[in-house]
């Protein structure tokens, strides 16, 4: 038979078209994990195009979806903005960016902005928003879905996420691997999700070794370089103070925040790695380009983003989205900012 059928599309049409198995078109369906992200892509873009061809009857046209970031400036926002903005284009949605800058007033201006227009629901990937502000956010009846580093501590709303804790402990083990027993981590704000779940798998790797944290070797901060170069000079005047050795290995909670340690480390006269090693987490284009190119945790942040998309739109449509939490696959990216620790 040629032709496209004019019957319902099932999961096993989709999947014939897709090339894969029904049960993976299930997975990605449904955002749970299992799927690599070049077959996530091609199903996802299967579904799209069925989607643009039989729009649910109750999704009217000329939805607007804010998506709403930390900052507008950064690499790893801009890869937000690109993943989903592709899925709403596709699904003639309008984007409307807002960005946040840390800023509490910013915060209460954009809620009070939403408020008083029309929105169709929100992406949230912010870390600013206080508990009265959800609150605030959840009564004026607007879907949510969050995308870390949200927090995601908001029981019921849909959140995508990364493994973040495997991550952590896949980029701690690998210090450990290469000789290191001083390792120290600095982590992100201690009230996100994401932060803490990286934290735990660095304590983690340290358990499973056998290691201790040392005291003053676990840092909470924020996820930017000023942050880790901050954080970094305060271990390193620590050590100096104690009369003991620095760590000989730093693994950070964000890319920037190693960037910012390395260059702290560098305005000490310490090498990366001949001194101290330096491993992140994100892996943004500008760790590849880094000198040393830095070793880090890839989260596929674009794709996060959107999965993130098409979950907002299921929401929009009625669906009911099970599991709430989805976690996309990270992996460790070996480059030259980690090496064995200095002889003696």
């Amino acid at each position: 038979m040629t032709g496209q059928s004019t019957g319902p599309v099932t999961t096993r049409l989709l999947a014939a078209e897709a090339g894969v198995s029904a049960a993976t078109v299930s997975k990605v369906m449904n955002g749970r994990p299992g799927v690599s992200a070049a077959t996530r892509d091609r199903v996802a873009r299967v579904l799209d195009r069925h989607r643009s061809h039989r729009r649910p009857p109750h999704r009217r046209p000329g939805l607007v979806v804010d998506l709403v970031l930390n900052e507008i400036d950064s690499l790893w926002s801009a890869q937000i903005v690109a993943g989903a903005d592709e899925v709403f284009q596709a699904a003639g949605t309008t984007m409307a960016l807002a960005a946040l800058h840390g800023s509490a007033a910013h915060a209460a201006s954009w809620l009070g902005t939403l408020a008083a227009r029309r929105c169709d629901g929100v992406v949230l990937a912010v870390c600013e928003l206080t508990a009265r502000q959800h609150l605030h956010l959840a009564s004026l009846g607007v879907p949510v879905v969050l995308l870390d580093p949200s927090g995601g501590a908001d029981v019921g709303l849909p959140v995508v996420g990364a493994t973040n804790w495997a991550g952590a402990v896949a980029a701690t083990e690998h210090l450990i691997a290469l000789g290191h027993r001083a390792i120290a981590h600095l982590a992100g704000p201690g009230g996100v999700t994401a932060a803490r779940a990286r934290a735990a798998g660095y304590r983690t790797a340290m358990d499973r070794a056998g290691l201790a944290v040392r005291d003053g070797s676990l840092r909470y901060g924020t996820f930017d370089d000023q942050s880790g170069h901050r954080e970094m000079l305060a271990l390193l005047d620590e050590a100096r103070t104690a009369g003991t050795p620095p760590p000989t290995a730093v693994f950070a909670a964000s890319d920037r925040q190693a960037l910012g340690a390395c260059t702290a480390l560098q305005s000490r006269g310490l090498a990366v790695p001949g001194d101290v090693s330096v491993v992140g987490f994100d892996d943004t284009p500008q760790s590849r380009w880094a000198r040393p190119a830095l070793t880090t945790v890839h989260q596929p942040v674009q794709e996060m983003a959107a999965l993130a998309a098409r979950t907002m739109l299921r929401v929009i449509d009625g669906e009911s989205i099970d599991p709430p939490r989805v976690e996309l696959a990270t992996r460790l990216v070996v480059r030259d900012s980690a090496a064995p620790p200095p002889a003696g």
